[in-house]
């Protein structure tokens, strides 16, 4: 695999440096970050604001696929706030349907989620620049159709590559990727994967952290690129709301809720089982949502819990229940 090398100055001297973009973030963040003890312990000084996040009925995190004329009507019909773009649907239209969907998604009340970043950036260069081709089709049609966010993970270990070696690699060909994107208004948030027994899995670990997310975002240097949150791997990153208050509402892209098993320690949690939303109270639900608030975040939050029980559900069923999990997340907001 060949490896896209940036210079060391050009990590250091971007517009936007690592010390601009933390004080910046803690700036914006100040009278909260006075207020994280209160914050944490659920008191009167965590009432800072009503919340401006919507809730997103994502099927594909809950394990489930459908057209999306049939995604719309679960999400309306189970009192979600918005769903999940399918830019393959999408392309399908023509300009009178684009106004169609456009009043409909009105009339419903609903917004759209973020789209996932349809570029392979982890494989060979080959891959990534057959991706990267075909980006400016997609993203023009996810801007018609009213979309304005993008997402993906980051691997957090390789076996090939050293962590600086996969620093410059990832900032490379994701700043690619952004450019593109900005070209039709659309952002990139960028997810961090937590969990010890995957980053310990291969000989390199990469990025795992909200801290390191933060410099990766910093090296790509585009206005567009952010951070996609998820309460799984914040919480096995043992992060806490004073990390989320470092951020502005305008740095995070997306957010994913879940909860964790009981009786696990931090070395022995799998990615692929989680729990829906405040299904365990391992997770500290209050403190993650309440730090969202608190720094003015207000796009999609959807439910992402990798739950073989909920999978086996009808699909019906599955919806009610994530609607109901949900809800009571929020209810601590």
């Amino acid at each position: 695999m060949r490896v896209e090398l940036l210079a060391v100055e050009d990590i250091m001297t971007n517009s936007l440096n690592r010390r601009r973009f933390l004080s910046t973030g803690a700036a914006a963040s100040a009278a909260v970050l006075l207020r994280a003890d209160g914050l944490a312990a659920g008191g009167e000084n965590a009432e800072t604001a009503p919340r401006k996040f919507y809730t997103v009925l994502s099927l594909g995190r809950i394990g489930f696929q459908a057209r999306f004329p049939e995604s719309l009507r679960l999400a309306a019909q189970y009192g979600f706030e918005g769903l999940d773009p399918d830019p393959t649907y999408f392309a399908s239209l023509n300009d009178d349907d684009f106004k169609r969907l456009a009043e409909e998604l009105r009339a419903r009340n609903l917004k759209f989620g973020a789209a996932g970043l349809p570029v392979d950036f982890r494989q060979d260069e080959a891959t990534f620049s057959e991706g990267l081709k075909k980006l400016p089709a997609t993203a023009q049609i996810l801007r018609r159709a009213g979309v304005g966010r993008t997402s993906t993970w980051v691997s957090c270990c390789s076996n090939e590559l050293t962590y600086l070696q996969n620093f410059r690699q990832h900032a490379c060909r994701l700043r690619q990727c952004a450019e593109i994107l900005a070209d039709q208004g659309l952002k990139l948030g960028l997810e961090y994967v937590a969990p010890r027994t995957l980053w310990r899995s291969q000989r390199h670990p990469f990025v795992h952290t909200l801290s390191e997310m933060q410099e990766l975002v910093v090296a790509i240097g585009a206005h567009n690129v952010g951070v996609q949150l998820d309460s799984w791997h914040w919480f096995n990153a043992e992060e806490g709301g004073t990390d989320l208050l470092t951020l502005r509402g305008s740095d995070v892209v997306t957010v994913d809720l879940n909860d964790a098993p009981r009786g696990l320690s931090l070395d022995h949690y799998q990615d692929d089982h989680r729990e829906l939303p405040a299904a365990t109270g391992v997770i500290p639900l209050a403190v993650f949502l309440r730090s969202l608030v608190a720094i003015g975040y207000d796009g999609p939050v959807q439910a992402e819990p990798f739950n073989a029980t909920l999978q086996a559900m009808p699909i019906e069923q599955a919806c009610t229940a994530t609607a109901s999990a949900m809800k009571k997340a929020l209810s601590t907001v």
